[in-house]
């Protein structure tokens, strides 16, 4: 089969520019302008998503996961390296494609109160788009509009109404309504149910599931909830300060899990099997990405770092069929 996207070699960096005092006080050779910082958000990873499949992208907050999902749906572009969709390269050498072509990849974004225009009916969120694109004329949109709220369970006589008087749940539905509209075949779903309570991520993880089946949908699901990763996903992505550390199926990942980063994450998640335990949280913090470790990024905090560790950066192996780690402990 083959991949439905294919990520090559991505990378992404912000700059920080010195502000105007810094920059003076640098000019005057003064000692105390800064210099402009690099963020290294995301380092050079490489994945494929099948078609029909979720594929769960895991981290720490601050890892690089929404930085990724944003580069795919073309909101913004990647420092270098390739990404592929349907065998088209959508974006290359830092520069993406015209918008038409990112269509079939739709995000849902992690909150719902941000993510939609306050000044905008509920119809104009969602039926803007598909307007535009010429997906439904004018005189269509009302009718179309309908048919979507009423697939992610909303009442369309409300459809004439702002954000504000809607709930959490409500809202997302509708952001995911909006994703819908130009009916893509690629979701990316940026942390969709973290600002939700539990009772309600379930109705929208259910809403995930049905939607996925019905219209042959494909998931990247961005989160950091192991457990909510566990039940949705095919296959899993852990990610550590910019880059992919492990990947393979859900059984793979949670089984059997190789890299030490992905071994320290699943040991500490609560268990009705193991409530005496106490919970002790990873060596270490988690280094700036604005100046990242040497060699495997990891190494300040694995017990089982060595000295190559510190200086060269592992290569992702594969240790079983579609099981990859990125760790010097496998080349023996």
């Amino acid at each position: 089969m083959k991949p439905h996207l294919s990520v090559n070699r991505l990378s992404r960096t912000f700059v920080k520019r010195a502000d105007i005092f810094e920059r003076i006080a640098r000019k005057l050779g003064a000692g105390l302008g800064a210099e402009d910082e690099t963020v290294h958000a995301v380092d050079d990873i490489s994945f494929e998503v099948f078609p029909g499949e979720v594929v769960g992208l895991v981290g720490e907050s601050g890892c690089g996961k929404s930085s990724v999902g944003r580069m795919l749906a073309g909101i913004i572009p990647p420092s270098s390296g390739d990404i592929v969709y349907r065998g088209r390269t959508i974006s290359a050498n830092g520069s993406n494609v015209p918008h038409d072509a990112l269509l079939p990849i739709q995000m849902v974004f992690q909150n719902p109160f941000a993510s939609l225009n306050p000044r905008k009916r509920v119809i104009d969120i969602i039926g803007t788009a598909p307007e535009i694109h010429g997906i439904v004329s004018r005189t269509e949109r009302d009718g179309y509009v309908s048919e979507l709220m009423e697939r992610v369970g909303l009442d369309p006589a409300v459809r004439n109404r702002y954000p504000h008087q809607f709930s959490g749940g409500q809202r997302q539905r509708i952001g995911i309504a909006r994703a819908l509209a130009v009916k893509p075949d690629f979701l990316i779903c940026d942390e969709a149910i973290a600002a939700l309570d539990v009772s309600i991520q379930a109705q929208i993880i259910n809403l995930f599931t049905d939607l996925r089946t019905e219209l042959n949908l494909t998931y990247l699901f961005i989160s950091h909830d192991l457990s909510v990763v566990e039940n949705i996903s095919d296959r899993v992505l852990i990610m550590y300060l910019g880059r992919i550390v492990e990947s393979g199926t859900v059984s793979d990942i949670f089984d059997r899990p190789n890299h030490p980063y992905t071994q320290a994450l699943l040991e500490e998640i609560p268990r009705l099997d193991r409530r005496k335990q106490r919970f002790t949280t990873i060596k270490g913090e988690i280094p700036s990405p604005i100046d990242p470790p040497k060699g495997c990024h990891f190494h300040p905090r694995c017990p089982f770092a060595m000295d190559r560790c510190r200086i060269e950066a592992p290569v992702p192996r594969q240790i079983a069929p579609g099981h990859n780690s990125a760790c010097h402990l496998n080349d023996d």
